[in-house]
């Protein structure tokens, strides 16, 4: 019932900036938490950032701390992360994901991801 759909996504270079947006629809309720994941090749997918109904952000990797911004429309179920000073080490395929349940590090409904690659 529920869909989420990123986009965004792209080829820049280092140092460049990228926005992601994801929309959810179905039904889904504006309580829960919404956020984003990565996954880069060969590695294990890690949480970003989340985000409350109310608001409130948190941040999980310690590399884009200050690079990263991650917010959300309520109302339209649409979470945003704002990716600034990309490295190449942020290439991953990012997974939005809706409801997530942190003590699993995971989430009960996600997005089809989109790739982000940053180039040397």
């Amino acid at each position: 019932q529920v869909q989420l759909v990123e986009s965004g996504g792209g080829l820049v270079q280092a140092g460049g900036s990228l926005r992601l947006s994801c929309a959810a629809s179905g039904r889904t309720f504006i309580t829960d938490d919404m956020g984003w994941f990565r996954q880069a090749p060969g590695k294990e997918r890690e949480l970003v950032a989340c985000i409350s109904w109310s608001g409130r952000s948190t941040y999980f990797t310690d590399s884009e701390k200050g690079r990263f911004t991650i917010s959300r429309d309520s109302a339209k179920n649409t979470v945003y992360l704002q990716m600034n000073s990309l490295k190449p080490e942020d290439t991953a395929v990012y997974y939005c994901a809706l409801d997530i349940q942190l003590a699993a590090m995971t989430a009960r409904y996600w997005g089809q991801g989109t790739q982000v690659t940053v180039s040397s």
